[in-house]
């Protein structure tokens, strides 16, 4: 029996897998200015980890995606 996520439109997959994406890229651009404006290495340390978290919840949408063919 195919779980609830694995019900889900494509699109919506689609959705749930770009929202991390965003999180990601957006981080991205945290660590870009605290390097550039000599911020908090913590705040670096804080992104990073936030990517870390957001990749693997790509991949796991990415994997859902997968499934559901």
């Amino acid at each position: 029996m195919a779980s609830p996520q694995q019900a889900k439109p494509l699109n919506e997959l689609v959705h749930d897998a770009r929202a991390p994406l965003n999180r990601i890229s957006m981080n991205a651009e945290l660590i870009k200015l605290v390097l550039e404006n000599d911020m908090p290495v913590e705040k670096a340390l804080e992104a990073l980890d936030k990517i870390i978290v957001n990749c693997q919840a790509c991949s796991d949408s990415l994997q859902l995606i997968s499934d559901s063919k």
